[in-house]
């Protein structure tokens, strides 16, 4: 079955740096736009950035354009999101996210605190 399991959350200083991983398992990750949003508590889930299959192509909210990159190693079926120059409006639970035919698929979520 697919499974997406998140990691690399925690708590940063503002100006810093994450980096989050992806780890996807029970399809072929290769062949799919994989994306990562965020939730804030008592917000709806938005979508921070997404990579075309073979990673040729990202998009990036406009929040988050120049300060996160999006990227995938379809070696090691691991979708990625380099986030750097961190603030304390971004501070959520982060979801990597694929869709397939016609059903969606979330992980767990991992949690980015941005606070001094």
């Amino acid at each position: 079955q697919v499974q997406l399991v998140e990691s690399g959350g925690g708590l940063v200083q503002p100006g810093g740096s994450l980096r989050l991983a992806c780890s996807a398992s029970g399809f072929t990750f290769s062949s799919y736009y994989m994306s990562w949003y965020r939730q804030v508590s008592g917000k709806e889930r938005e979508l921070v950035a997404g990579i075309t299959a073979g990673g040729a192509n990202t998009n990036y909210a406009d929040s988050v354009k120049g300060r996160f990159t999006i990227s995938r190693d379809d070696v090691k079926n691991t979708l990625y999101l380099q986030m750097n120059s961190l603030k304390p409006e971004d501070t959520a639970v982060y979801y990597c996210h694929v869709w397939i035919v016609i059903a969606g698929y979330w992980g767990q979520g991992t949690q980015v605190t941005v606070s001094s």
